[in-house]
């Protein structure tokens, strides 16, 4: 499995917009996050988790040609609002693409992007296959994949566990039972949005505390905003199993 790190932002990505900090002035590529988002390499299969409004700009970036199906953790804009842009695949690939999420997640598309919907569609138009996932293992296309249930302050949202490796973000409490789940696995992407508390995203301490609790082999930091600091400086301060995530890195599990 290959997972690719298309965008390690938080909602309004880094740089912020008219923001003069030094983590928005940094000349570091790492520094520089579109908004959160990965891509799932395993067997012959390519899936997206999240299609933010930076999809096009990651796809170009990241050469990406082939797409079997977007999976979605929940219904917030920085995660859905490039579902538009999946118009591409639908003319390479000759097939109405396969989305994956919770019902409301796809009650919550469907009104966003009516025009996808309606009955007499303009032409062009994404076309799209809607797959309801509950809080239950499911296959996707051959690949085995167990939904992670977490809460985003009181919104549910998706997490997802494929083989050894499982990818949260936009999460403030996971329950001891859903945790039982991610256990074992080797590789976890849990998100850090800065170093204070927050009402609805993991501060750093508080991921760090998690991933202690899970002890995977390695961990990775995601859906960062500028408040966290400088990525140089933090990954500095981190356990030794635990680094930053930054747009493009890519991994091997």
């Amino acid at each position: 499995m290959k997972v690719t790190f298309l965008g390690t932002g938080t909602s309004q990505g880094v740089p912020v917009i008219g923001c003069e900090c030094e983590v928005c002035r940094s000349l570091d590529y790492r520094d520089k996050r579109l908004r959160v988002s990965i891509l799932v390499e395993v067997g012959n299969k390519n899936f997206i988790i999240d299609a933010g409004p930076d999809f096009r700009q990651q796809m170009l970036r990241e050469r990406v040609k082939r797409v079997d199906a977007v999976l979605f953790t929940h219904e917030h804009k920085d995660h859905t609002a490039g579902l538009d842009d999946i118009r591409a695949f639908n003319f390479m690939q000759h097939i109405d693409m396969p989305l994956y999420a919770d019902q409301r997640v796809l009650n919550q598309l469907q009104q966003e992007f009516s025009y996808i919907f309606t009955n007499h569609t303009y032409p062009g138009v994404p076309r799209v296959e809607l797959h309801p996932i509950q809080n239950q293992p499911f296959d996707l296309q051959g690949v085995p994949i167990t939904p992670i249930n977490v809460l985003h302050h009181r919104l549910p949202v998706f997490g997802f566990r494929i083989g050894d490796f499982t990818y949260i973000t936009d999460a403030n409490y996971i329950s001891e039972e859903e945790k039982e789940k991610i256990r074992g696995s080797k590789v976890i992407i849990l998100n850090a949005l800065r170093k204070e508390p927050h009402i609805s995203h993991f501060s750093l301490s508080e991921a760090i505390s998690v991933l202690e609790d899970l002890a995977p082999e390695q961990a990775y930091l995601t859906h960062i905003s500028h408040l966290l600091g400088l990525h140089q400086r933090v990954e500095k301060e981190l356990p030794s199993f635990v680094k930053l995530a930054y747009d493009g890195l890519a991994l091997t599990i």
